[in-house]
């Protein structure tokens, strides 16, 4: 009897065995669901991020950019004449704008002739269309403590020819900034 008993016992130990090795292979074979199966990944190591900020305009000033009014600076006469064309007048008015919203800046107008006339006529033509450029400026909301008038008559010529071309271009004011 002890003989079976050892049989028996150990029959039920192997079967026992068996039986949990085959719980082990069922688990083992049995399909892992894919969230259960995937670790999660380690944050890969790199640099550390760099924030891309737009870089700030850089503000235009406004008398130097071709594109603006404000970049246009002379005006243009007539032979023997001091009265602003109309076709200058948006210039002048932007200028006057300027002026008044810019109380810190301040401007020469100086007035320019062709070499015709004697060198006084051509002082004084000079002068009174600086003049004429000031006054509408100060019509329009220019400051007049800001707006100060030179003329240079004939000594300060755009154009060197003698032809009517050049004259027109000698015949003008100009607008000049004092600290720009």
């Amino acid at each position: 009897m002890r003989r079976m008993a050892r049989a028996v016992l150990s029959v039920m130990l192997t079967a026992i065995v068996a039986a949990c090795a085959g719980e082990q292979a069922k688990e083992a074979a049995a399909p892992v669901p894919v969230a259960a199966a995937a670790a999660p990944k380690p944050a890969p190591a790199s640099a550390p991020t760099v924030m891309r900020v737009a870089p700030k305009p850089v503000p235009v000033n406004p008398l130097r950019d071709p594109k603006n009014i404000l970049a246009k600076r002379s005006v243009y006469y007539d032979y023997d004449s001091y009265a602003v064309k109309p076709e200058f007048r948006p210039m002048v008015e932007a200028h006057a704008g300027y002026v008044k919203q810019h109380p810190g800046s301040s401007v020469v107008i100086e007035g320019n002739a062709d070499e015709r006339g004697s060198r006084e006529y051509n002082l004084a033509l000079g002068q009174r269309r600086a003049d004429g450029v000031k006054n509408l400026m100060v019509l329009l909301g220019g400051s007049e403590r800001q707006i100060e008038t030179v003329s240079f008559g004939e000594e300060k010529p755009m154009a060197a020819g003698h032809d009517e071309t050049s004259r027109a271009q000698n015949r003008r004011s100009d607008i000049v900034y004092k600290k720009e």
